[in-house]
């Protein structure tokens, strides 16, 4: 998706940016799109505040993917807002989240709303083991 390209490249323009709150709910944000989008998160590593609303897309486990890996270097964030419900991210998706999530060592408030993902148990222990 071109959007998410854009919006991508533009994000990692902001090094200094402490709150980003970005809501694509319902946007044919695919894979690829999500990838882009982890690209330019991972730029903003003075990140504090990260609310990010991705519901009823299509990212899938790969977007899941580039997303944990765009998580993973926002060390600094201390309130992160996660919505990826309806993205059928499945167990490897919430894995690849949960590889992300646990690199923000300054978390201090997590939302993380994965509904209609079927992560299933093995899914749930991750991100159990990535949040503890």
């Amino acid at each position: 998706m071109n959007d998410g390209k854009i919006l991508g490249k533009e994000i990692s323009k902001c090094i200094t940016l402490t709150s980003l709150d970005l809501n694509l709910r319902s946007n044919s944000i695919d894979e690829n799109g999500a990838m882009y989008l982890g690209e330019g998160i991972s730029k903003c590593v003075t990140l504090i505040s990260l609310d990010l609303n991705l519901g009823k897309n299509n990212i899938g486990e790969k977007g899941a993917k580039y997303l944990g890996e765009g998580f993973s270097k926002c060390a600094s964030l201390t309130f992160f807002n996660l919505d990826l419900t309806h993205n059928s991210i499945g167990e490897n998706g919430a894995k690849y989240l949960e590889v992300g999530i646990s690199k923000c060592v300054a978390l201090t408030s997590l939302d993380l709303n994965l509904r209609n993902n079927s992560i299933g148990v093995n899914g749930a222990k991750y991100l159990g083991e990535g949040i503890a």
